[in-house]
């Protein structure tokens, strides 16, 4: 099976988000394999209107109606962008629900209608015959206040829940990314460890939650599945299997299995079986840590410097030429290219981001192109990549708005990169960068900027372990892996439940 990476949470203008269907369509097959583009449907014990809560609940009864108004419009958009092979879209909508926590309706029919319903088990119940799930998401809120309520929870409808996205990781209480949005912080008995921990079972998965039309948006959340072709057939399959991980941005490919079963498995190990625990990865980036889990405690910890070959030469390397920078809250436009001598490029993995909203708020107008981008890939062969985008000052000094390419390049330490961006350029060798980055500016105050990160060999990026545990704790052990990477993306693979 091969993988495929999506984004099954986002919102654009057909709701209370900004930006058009048609742009939100276009950045998704930029560079993902599959989305859902979600409008906001319904909330049907959304608080009471008071003067303290009257924007809140007349911008959500207007984005419901407009979604309603609309609906057979969006759904026709989205049927039309589904190209078998290329680019997979499914139909889908939002249910927010103060008691049962928010999730989102995911279809592969193009028939899906749009109902109301008092809470996302009676909304799927009514969408029968039509095939479809309802993914939990930010589960990490307050109980009560559109947080995880796990009593009311099955994974006979969720089958997957949306661990990471804008809002942050909803892990545990000690994941990385913390919430910060407006909705309030991290509660742990609504965190996806806790349901694990009351003996649900599902899968992880990561999207953006981004409202502003960008699917896929870098570093806001995305998700793999482990699928035999890209179809929406296929994927819809994966998915129902739960054969699915979340990462945050980069595209860390992970295969995890026990006694060969893969990650959201369900297998026997009955007493003390032997249970052979396989970890083939393939990251992004310099990998910091990978940490198994077994029944929600570290079972095994590998350290970045333990994975590291040492007895082997590499003759491949990952290469992060990101750009960005200045201070121009209006964009700033990029023309970047890379030629490559005495060496080929193999593969190249895209880290655009769309200019960031989270939710609306009482100042900002709707914008049917803010993010009309156009990031893309203009040519690319063994010689080289050339490419286009658009990057935003970064808001803060914590909250990135560049954008990068990762280059996986086959040569030596005498296989030269020229990289140019904008009139300027800049050669370098691997020899120079496998010892450290290097950047260059485009003027000589506030500037925007090239950096071209240190080469990370193969030797440290790619890994293959196995452990044998002998061990049976629970009726169902459940073993999920965290793999953290210098650069702070993260993957947090699926579990596999082995019955005693």
């Amino acid at each position: 099976m091969n993988f495929y990476w999506g984004d099954i949470h986002n919102h654009c203008g057909i709701t209370y988000g900004f930006g058009s269907l048609e742009n939100a369509l276009k950045a998704a097959e930029g560079q993902l394999d599959f989305c859902a583009v979600t409008g906001h449907a319904m909330w049907p014990d959304i608080p009471e209107r008071t003067e303290d809560t009257a924007f809140l609940v007349d911008f959500h009864k207007k984005g419901f109606a407009k979604l309603r108004n609309n609906w057979e419009s969006v759904r026709e958009t989205v049927a039309k962008a589904y190209k078998p092979h290329e680019f997979v879209t499914f139909q889908g909508y939002e249910i927010h629900s103060s008691k049962h926590g928010d999730h989102h309706i995911v279809s592969p029919s193009d028939e899906l209608p749009l109902i109301e319903a008092n809470s996302p088990a009676e909304l799927v119940e009514a969408l029968k015959p039509h095939p479809c799930i309802a993914v939990l998401h930010h589960p990490g809120y307050t109980p009560g206040y559109r947080g995880a309520n796990w009593e009311t929870f099955s994974s006979d409808i969720t089958p997957v829940v949306e661990v990471f996205s804008k809002h942050g990781c909803g892990m545990s209480e000690h994941s990385p990314y913390n919430y910060l949005h407006t909705m309030g912080p991290r509660d742990s008995r609504s965190t996806a460890f806790t349901g694990l921990g009351k003996g649900h079972r599902f899968s992880f998965v990561g999207s953006t939650d981004h409202h502003a039309g960008y699917p896929g948006s870098y570093g806001d959340g995305r998700m793999a599945v482990l699928a035999t072709e890209k179809t929406r057939e296929a994927i819809w399959e994966a998915i129902l299997a739960k054969r699915t991980y979340a990462v945050t941005g980069d595209k860390i490919e992970c295969n995890f299995s026990i006694n060969g079963a893969i990650f959201g498995s369900e297998i026997e190990a009955k007493g003390d079986k032997e249970r052979k625990i396989s970890l083939d990865v393939k990251a992004c980036d310099f990998v910091e840590k990978v940490t198994i889990f077994k029944n929600l405690k570290a079972w095994a910890i590998l350290n970045g410097e333990e994975i590291t070959d040492t007895e082997k030469v590499a003759t491949t390397f990952k290469i992060r030429v990101e750009m960005g920078w200045g201070n121009k809250n209006e964009g700033y436009d990029w023309g970047g290219n890379v030629a490559i001598k005495s060496g080929t490029l193999e593969a190249v993995e895209t880290c655009f981001r769309g200019r960031s909203v989270l939710a609306p708020s009482p100042d900002m107008k709707d914008d049917p192109d803010i993010n009309a981008l156009d990031n893309r890939i203009l040519n690319q062969d063994k010689n080289g990549v050339a490419w286009k985008c658009t990057t935003f000052k970064n808001p803060t000094t914590m909250h990135s708005q560049t954008a990068a390419l990762i280059l996986e390049i086959k040569g030596d330490m005498k296989t030269e990169l020229k990289v140019s961006a904008n009139g300027k350029e800049m050669m370098v060798t691997i020899a120079e960068i496998i010892r450290g980055s290097r950047t260059f500016q485009m003027k000589d105050y506030s500037s925007e900027a090239v950096v071209i990160h240190s080469a990370v060999p193969e030797t440290h990026y790619k890994f293959s372990r196995e452990w044998i545990d002998l061990k049976k704790e629970n009726d169902c052990d459940i073993y999920h892996v965290e793999i953290k990477q210098v650069n702070g993306q993260c993957a947090w693979i699926s579990p596999i439940y082995v019955l005693g």
